[in-house]
């Protein structure tokens, strides 16, 4: 897949994640949290040459990526969505079904990737983020990006996908995107984002708030998720959507982690089916 064709895909995935409801995140329907649309838009296009530039290592992709977001937005909009979108770009470029592409990329992954992701992560210095006793994302990488990334799997989703090959984002995102094949696309969004709620505790909710709310939001999406017929009009479905939207932004959280997956399995469907 040529380069021009993954920046399409990369500005598109981010562009449509924005047109559906996702509770809790900033969509069109709702800001919050002190970011707008507009933020997210112009991170997206700024970022998309870097993610999709021609033969660059991830974490090249990864630091030139959040670099110019920073530089358009003037606040971390998009690090997570960035962290898993370089690896699915270096893997488009490569022949082959797509789950396979991506092992090889992860599996090549090394120091160089790995100091490059640090910088751009230390850049965007999303919330809650802390430091750590070993490899901290302050200091100097002493091992590859994926295996400092299996350090910190269990309390990360995004760490978790460079450390199961990106199982969650194939095997739920793109299940649940797949299985709603036919419905409006703003609709498919929803239900991936609402799913990956309802699987786990968000890791932004679990960073900033700790692991009890995380737990409670993940409990409460996953009471939703059967209430809500996604082939539904749009009216019969944001009725219960926006009231938990209003819920959670009332009580400040964000359920960033999930809406980083939605984008990236946006940006993979794609990239799949080609």
């Amino acid at each position: 897949m040529k380069a021009d064709a993954i920046a399409a895909a990369f500005r598109a995935a981010c562009l449509a994640e924005l047109d559906a409801l996702k509770p809790g995140n900033v969509h069109r329907f709702s800001a919050g949290h002190g970011m707008e649309v507009a933020h997210f838009e112009r991170a997206a296009t700024a970022a998309a040459p870097f993610i999709a530039a021609p033969g660059a290592r991830v974490g090249v992709r990864i630091e030139g990526a959040v670099e110019a977001s920073l530089k358009v937005a003037g606040l971390n909009t998009n690090l997570g969505i960035v962290l898993l979108c370089a690896p699915l770009a270096a893997a488009a470029e490569r022949a082959g079904p797509l789950r396979a592409r991506l092992q090889d990329v992860l599996d090549s992954l090394d120091i160089a990737d790995a100091e490059a992701a640090f910088r751009g992560i230390a850049a965007a210095n999303p919330g809650g983020l802390g430091r750590q006793d070993e490899h901290d994302v302050a200091g100097p990488a002493r091992i590859g990006l994926r295996e400092a990334m299996a350090l910190a799997a269990e309390r990360d989703l995004i760490a978790r996908q460079y450390a199961n090959g990106f199982a969650d984002l194939f095997d739920i995102g793109l299940a649940r995107f797949e299985a709603l094949d036919g419905a409006e696309p703003e609709a498919r969004t929803e239900a991936v984002h609402l799913a990956f709620m309802a699987a786990f505790p968000d890791s932004h909710i679990l960073r900033k708030f700790g692991a009890e709310t995380a737990e409670q939001v993940r409990m409460e999406a996953a009471a939703l998720l059967p209430r809500i017929d996604f082939r539904a009009p749009a009216d019969e479905r944001h009725r219960p959507l926006a009231a938990f939207d209003a819920a959670l932004k009332a009580r400040g959280l964000n359920p960033g982690t999930s809406a980083d997956l939605t984008v990236a399995t946006l940006f993979a469907a794609p990239l799949v089916s080609r």
